[in-house]
């Protein structure tokens, strides 16, 4: 257990002191080498006592919002101003513009900006048996008036394993085919691309320890491969799950039709920050 405590400053000030120019360049070159999700890792991200501390400021699942559907179970939080301040001070890092700039270095993308809102961000939570279909991001932020292109994931569960469960699974071949899977080991960061090729998923939690998670998306005026698109989150099942496959692609047609329709969706979306909301 740790008592520290650790500002934005600080954390994007470790952040950046990982990300030496060698770092850089071996994520340059998986990036670039990983085709058609680009993609890459940084392993041992902060100090240990920074990462834990962290973690320890993770409310419980009962704290936060229950996401329970054929898509998905896990458990999110946006409202950053109800939790710990060490979550939030840990996801702003992130938005700090140094930290944007060296992963605009990275992948070459120009142009990026971290999200204040949260709009699909947060921390997120998954408990034993808890899962994330494969899917596609929403290709935009809240007010389409920007892309969705990178997906940014900071894993602080300390001891994570292979027999865990609960690792990112990029399916660069499709969702008929096997994934590629990325373990979610403590202390790590994965910032892949969210373009319209970027299948992904998380397997089910074998664990009886919680799965948790700090993640932001980076925004852009331009979409991955300069093609103008919009979609809707769209989820498919995994290889042994025709019909949930089924289910879902029609879940997925039936809400990008209603999406087109009216544009801020039926049900308006309470994942965002919203700072003035004390509530």
């Amino acid at each position: 257990m740790t008592n520290a405590r650790f500002s934005r400053r600080v954390i994007a000030d470790a952040i950046v002191a990982r990300l030496v120019p060698d770092t850089i360049a071996r994520a340059r070159d998986a990036f670039n080498g990983a085709k058609p999700i680009a993609w890459f890792q940084v392993d041992d991200l902060l100090p240990v006592e920074m990462a834990l501390a962290i973690r320890q400021s993770f409310p419980q699942a009962s704290q936060m919002r229950e996401r329970k559907t054929l898509r998905e179970h896990k458990y999110v939080a946006a409202q950053m101003d109800r939790q710990d301040p060490q979550a939030e001070e840990a996801l702003f890092a992130f938005h700090d513009d140094r930290v944007v700039n060296l992963v605009g270095q990275i992948t070459h993308l120009s142009s990026l900006h971290a999200d204040p809102k949260l709009y699909a961000g947060g921390i997120s939570l998954m408990e034993r048996s808890n899962f994330l279909n494969p899917h596609l991001d929403n290709s935009h932020n809240h007010d389409r008036s920007m892309y969705r292109v990178l997906n940014l994931l900071y894993y602080v569960s300390p001891n994570w394993s292979p027999e865990s469960g609960g690792h990112l699974e990029l399916w660069p071949n499709g969702v008929k085919a096997s994934p590629l899977t990325i373990s979610s080991v403590f202390n790590r960061l994965v910032v892949m691309t969210t373009g319209s090729e970027s299948w992904h998923s998380v397997s089910a939690v074998q664990s009886t320890e919680s799965r948790c998670c700090v993640s932001n998306y980076y925004f852009s005026p331009e979409p991955i491969g300069n093609n103008p698109h919009f979609r809707v989150t769209t989820f498919r099942g995994r290889p042994e799950q025709p019909w949930r496959d089924l289910v879902l692609r029609v879940d997925g047609m039936l809400r990008s039709g209603l999406r087109m329709i009216k544009p801020g969706g039926i049900v308006q979306t309470t994942h965002i920050y919203n700072q003035n909301d004390k509530t």
